[in-house]
């Protein structure tokens, strides 16, 4: 993958991870007015005084504004968020849970992902020459005290061997590489795949810009995103990523952690790899 295949979609993604967040989205319409403005006040006095402490001027104050109508105009706002600030809330959210470590679930989500098995073994669907190592992707779910989670549902979702989302990235197959499958009667699963690659965040946008400006990269490392539900049990959103990536100490959504790091190991037939991964659910918190 070249930087400039990856940016000729980057507008399309922009506008595409938008209207995804605004159709699932619900509002904030039960949030008490004296949160809202708890944290509205906070946010900004947090803004005034980085301008206090570094004395910002009028030229930079008006590039500010300039690039955040940028980011409205390039539908970036989700990606924007997702990489530079979900992080913190997915930790305060989830610093309760004593089952498996959660992360982000980014920008490129797409609900209702197409059910591939529904006795725990089943292929993402992909096209007939899809590049990228095999992946065979095995696991249980378990509950905190180790009893596995028949029917548990494993939602996955990733980048292909050109670091490309379907429904983000135009001349994919609308599921490409997107799948859910039902756990067995002992919470177990196998799902079949390719190893994704690592990929840049769009960079012909605002985001890309401030990237730009501020000397950053904007690389990801490869990753599997992947929901973990069971009835009566918290979701678990997760990434799991590959060890020895050049970004998984420096990822631009900072959100690699230690246990959410896998251990591939060569296939047994010798065609690819294969990776073993549980989960634990914690209880549903009301």
């Amino acid at each position: 993958m070249t930087t400039t295949e990856f940016d000729a979609k980057a507008a399309d993604s922009g506008a595409g991870a938008t209207a995804a967040f605004m159709n699932k989205q619900g509002g904030a319409a039960g949030t008490p007015p004296e949160r809202v403005s708890q944290l509205a006040t906070e946010v900004l006095t947090a803004v005034h005084d980085v301008i206090r402490r570094h004395k910002v001027t009028y030229p930079e104050y008006d590039a500010l504004k300039s690039w955040m109508i940028g980011v409205g105009q390039d539908g970036e706002w989700p990606l924007f968020l997702d990489v530079w600030i979900e992080h913190v809330v997915e930790d305060v959210n989830n610093a309760h849970h004593k089952g498996n470590k959660g992360t982000i679930e980014g920008p490129y989500y797409v609900p209702d992902a197409p059910v591939v098995s529904e006795n725990g073994k089943g292929t993402l669907p992909q096209r007939d020459d899809e590049a990228g190592t095999p992946l065979l992707f095995t696991g249980q779910v378990r509950d905190l005290d180790g009893a596995p989670l028949p029917g548990a549902a494993v939602e996955i979702w990733h980048a292909d061997a050109h670091g490309f989302y379907s429904q983000y990235a135009p001349g994919l197959p609308e599921w490409n590489l997107r799948g859910t499958v039902i756990a067995d009667d002992e919470g177990r699963f196998e799902i079949n795949t390719v190893r994704p690659a690592p990929y840049m965040i769009p960079t012909d946008g605002s985001c890309g810009k401030l990237i730009s400006a501020a000397g950053w990269h904007a690389w990801r490392p490869a990753h599997l995103h992947l929901k973990v539900s069971a009835p009566g049990k918290d979701l678990l959103t997760a990434q799991l990523y590959f060890p020895g990536d050049a970004h998984n100490d420096d990822d631009i959504a900072s959100a690699v952690k230690p246990e959410l790091v896998l251990d591939p190991q060569p296939a047994a037939d010798g065609n690819g790899e294969t990776v073993v991964y549980d989960f634990v659910l914690d209880p549903e918190t009301r």
